[in-house]
């Protein structure tokens, strides 16, 4: 996915800079040569320590490339003045929006904060983007929005209307935003769907890391159902590469919607067969039952994205598995 000589090479900010894929997204952009403006407000979802160390992989490699080619600013998406602020002064040229309230199941506890901060932070960055001139945003979207649908491999072109929790809802709607801002103002903007990204630095409420650091401490993994759920398992440093591809893509499209998986669904029970493997422990199950809002599968079509981007995740699964177990085990005890 190497980048056209017309690629944009101006300042990028960066919103959920201190997340799992916010700061290995901003690696990405620095090794660029870019320079990114970081923004996240360091939410007690999961702890600040966890985030304040992914802030210190993001600076490790800035200071790497130079003086001043990273900045922090902490601050919530929705309060608009702080946003407007933080788009004038610096004038990205481009806005990553990654910063969102995550999870599917705590979104069925508390549906209105999920809404708050998805829908209402999203309208927020998109309007200090199009106040400031910013011309292009990517906006993190989910695999989750496709629902249970029967069509598989989910492509872009399905209709996407029966997400099945708050959650999910949200970056449906965060999508038709995208839509109604193109539309009447013009801008640029690129909805990523995220297929389950994993590796070093994942949350750790994500069934990955969660299994990794409970299998160090030998204790049992949580499966809930039969273990024959699937998902597409897309590896950090792959879904990085999209992020860059959908920059350099979008002023093609103008409004365009991209998969960002790799088509090669796992079962949690294969999964877990993989952790061991790579692991060389055996891992005990502790069966619970179904849990509401979860899908059944998520499987990407890869065709647009392979087509138009170039993306081609290229990172096998327990490759991708090696490199988190390597990173989690110090810290496993502490954070699970």
């Amino acid at each position: 996915m190497a980048a056209p000589s017309d690629a944009p090479s101006g300042p990028v900010l960066i919103t959920g800079v201190a997340g799992f894929i916010g700061s290995h997204v901003a690696e990405a952009f620095l090794a660029k040569g870019r320079r990114v403006i970081g923004v996240d407000s360091l939410d007690p979802f999961y702890a600040e320590s966890i985030k304040r160390r992914n802030l210190a992989h993001v600076e490790a490699a800035a200071n790497a490339q130079g003086p001043d080619r990273f900045e922090f600013v902490l601050a919530d998406i929705r309060d608009a003045d702080a946003m407007r602020e933080v788009f004038g002064s610096r004038r990205p040229e481009t806005a990553v929006h990654l910063a969102a309230r995550a999870g599917v199941r705590p979104s069925i506890a508390q549906p209105a904060l999920y809404a708050d901060v998805n829908v209402r932070g999203t309208s927020t960055i998109l309007e200090a983007a199009r106040l400031a001139g910013c011309p292009r945003v990517l906006l993190a979207s989910s695999s989750s929005v496709y629902g249970n649908s029967s069509r598989v491999p989910f492509s872009e072109d399905d209709t996407a209307l029966e997400p099945i929790s708050p959650y999910a809802a949200t970056k449906r709607a965060c999508e038709l935003l995208a839509h109604t801002w193109h539309h009447l103002y013009g801008t640029r903007i690129a909805c990523l769907r995220f297929f389950t990204a994993y590796g070093p630095r994942q949350r750790p409420d994500l069934a990955i890391q969660k299994f990794l650091a409970l299998l160090q401490r030998g204790e049992p993994l949580p499966v809930f159902g039969d273990g024959t759920m699937s998902r597409d398992f897309t590896y950090i440093a792959d879904i990085a590469e999209g992020v860059l591809a959908g920059e350099r893509a979008i002023d093609r499209f103008g409004l365009r919607t991209w998969n960002l998986g790799g088509h090669r669904p796992v079962s949690v029970n294969g999964l877990i067969a993989a952790i061991e493997r790579v692991t060389g422990l055996t891992a005990a199950i502790d069966r619970r039952p179904l849990q509401p809002g979860d899908v059944d599968r998520t499987c990407a079509d890869p065709a647009r994205s392979r087509e138009e981007l170039g993306f081609e995740p290229r990172t096998p699964l327990e490759e991708g598995l090696a490199a988190q177990w390597r990173a989690v085990e110090p810290h496993a005890r502490s954070h699970a």
